[in-house]
């Protein structure tokens, strides 16, 4: 069951969803289904010049890409065809019962701006900032500006709270990130 705006305004209220943003006005975000989110002012571009190929064992390991801080007045321009990782202003955090889902927002979509390519899962009892995985597909660029709302979340209700919530995962490998995480796919077991 997806939350109304009542539900998500009465779950921040009560502290179950949890919003840690520099901004107080955050509760202006909130819509009939669902919750915009800002786009941060740090990415991280794949320094495709310097690898010949990403090898999921060992691209944690690599340095595979280039931090990058673009201030709140300036713009961040994604080229056709580029895939880069950006990451939320807000940090968002779960209860033990709750998921949400990352979308992209219509307008940007219509622009041929995509923020998620497969992760669009936030766990139930996950605390930190979304990792948003942009690309480009339009065949011109774009400019994105931080502060800009960049995509939205749907909660929705479990049936009962998790046995081992995200916070209690031994594996919990991007719990409490602030920057745009890489892929910490070489800390999976069965690449140890």
């Amino acid at each position: 069951m997806i939350l109304s705006d009542r539900d998500i305004k009465q779950q921040i209220q009560d502290q179950k969803i949890i919003i840690k943003s520099p901004r107080d006005d955050y509760m202006s975000q909130v819509h009939a289904s669902s919750m915009d989110l800002r786009l941060g002012s740090f990415f991280r571009v794949f320094k495709h010049s310097k690898y010949a190929l990403i090898d999921p064992r060992t691209a944690s390991d690599q340095g595979i890409t280039s931090l990058i801080e673009v201030p709140e007045d300036e713009q961040f321009i994604v080229q056709p065809g580029e895939f880069v990782l950006g990451v939320t202003m807000e940090k968002i955090g779960l209860p033990d019962d709750l998921v949400a889902r990352v979308e992209g927002r219509s307008s940007l979509g219509r622009l041929g701006i995509v923020v998620h390519s497969t992760a669009g899962f936030i766990d139930a009892g996950f605390f930190g900032t979304i990792t948003l995985e942009i690309s480009n597909l339009n065949r011109m660029p774009i400019a994105l500006h931080p502060g800009m709302r960049i995509c939205q979340l749907a909660f929705e209700q479990m049936t009962s709270e998790a046995e081992v919530p995200y916070h209690q995962k031994a594996s919990q490998k991007y719990q409490g990130q602030e920057l745009p995480q890489e892929s910490l796919l070489a800390n999976d077991p069965e690449f140890k």
